[in-house]
């Protein structure tokens, strides 16, 4: 997920139609309820402060495990311009959440800067490899970064072999073309063979946006089962303004659940809190944006995030981790990895901190 991408995804997913899933849900704990935090080090970096509801400075960890969060996600690009969200760096967060008891998603992006549905760019390292040398190349940086956080006791205890993959990573070669989904295939297997071959019990995710349809969830994972892709977990992104109605994110996790017979985990949502812009840089999503008329205030956000937990608990989903919930509005913290000091932060409406860095005391993380 990327703050200004989504013009590359079609307005027509708004108009998905409920489609009725064949198969019963099952009432389910949610286990893993989780935060992406890949933003934060910059913030703390910058001397950025962060306040609990009672508006005393805290260690923004122990502020969201208070609201309940036990599991965070850090994304790792190859070789950002930024120096933030590389290796050295995620091992250094992952050094604060592991420390904090907090268990730990590595986000594989495999590129330098945002993949995601629209875009899928390689690092500048590997613009020229054929097919068979990014598989070499996906599996030697899966397993190197896995095995360096395991050295240093920080073993993850979930990877994402890529990031919002809904048509195929790693562009071209990589790109699923007329439902061609055997090189994308031999991609993915690699990035879970080297993720076993670090360590066993790390569950393998396989990251869509394919929330938003029946239709393109089936044909996603339906194309690499049958080209032989092992996973554990399937997740999906859910952003309501994009991706259509509980009612059909309901389905799709039963179907997702039930199809592939794998827990499925949303590994992104989240919701406006204002209507407001902290900086020049425009919202991704504006506050007029609105979903199921709920308002776009602390409250609003809240009531919209627990929405999402309930669908996705009572549909048997084991986890919701909400994106990016501690990037609030600090100068120098910009969303492009290639001007990080001279662009703004997308997200500042949507953060579950306020532009002061106090938290919005509604939030709660529900098993």
């Amino acid at each position: 997920m990327k703050p200004s991408l989504r013009a590359a995804i079609s307005a027509a997913v708004l108009a998905v139609a409920l489609v009725v899933s064949p198969a019963p849900a099952q009432a389910a704990s949610l286990t893993m309820l989780g935060a992406d935090v890949s933003s934060l080090q910059r913030t703390l970096d910058l001397g950025g402060k962060y306040y609990n509801a009672s508006g005393v400075q805290a260690n923004p960890y122990d502020i969201l495990k208070t609201a309940g969060v036990n599991y965070a996600r850090l994304r790792v690009w190859n070789n950002p311009a930024s120096g933030y969200n590389n290796k050295a760096k995620v091992l250094q967060q992952a050094a604060a959440i592991k420390a904090k008891g907090l268990k730990l998603m590595v986000d594989f992006h495999y590129s330098d800067t945002w993949a995601d549905p629209g875009k899928q760019y390689p690092p500048a390292a590997w613009a020229s490899y054929s097919l068979a040398q990014l598989q070499t190349a996906v599996y030697n940086y899966t397993y190197d970064v896995c095995t360096s956080l395991k050295s240093a006791g920080l073993t993850p205890d979930s990877v994402q072999i890529g990031n919002e993959i809904n048509v195929g990573m790693l562009w071209p070669k990589g790109q699923v073309v007329n439902s061609n989904f055997a090189p994308l295939a031999s991609l993915l297997k690699q990035g879970y063979n080297a993720t076993k071959a670090c360590n066993s019990g790390t569950q393998v995710i396989i990251h869509t946006a394919d929330a938003d349809s029946m239709t393109n969830m089936r044909w996603f994972y339906d194309g690499i089962k049958a080209a032989g892709v092992t996973w554990d977990i399937t997740g999906l992104s859910y952003y309501c303004m994009w991706h259509g109605t509980l009612a059909n994110l309901y389905n799709v996790i039963v179907d997702a659940r039930t199809r592939y017979g794998k827990p499925v985990v949303i590994v992104e949502t989240a919701y406006q809190f204002t209507t407001g812009d902290a900086d020049s840089e425009k919202n991704s999503i504006p506050g007029t944006v609105l979903c199921d008329n709920i308002p776009a205030t602390s409250a609003g956000q809240a009531q919209q995030f627990t929405w999402v937990q309930n669908t996705a608990r009572n549909a048997g989903a084991v986890g919701v981790f909400y994106w990016e919930p501690t990037w609030y509005a600090i100068k120098g913290n910009g969303w492009d990895p290639a001007n990080i000091n001279g662009t703004g932060d997308g997200w500042d409406n949507m953060a579950t901190f306020d532009w002061g860095g106090k938290v919005n005391p509604y939030i709660k993380w529900t098993a």
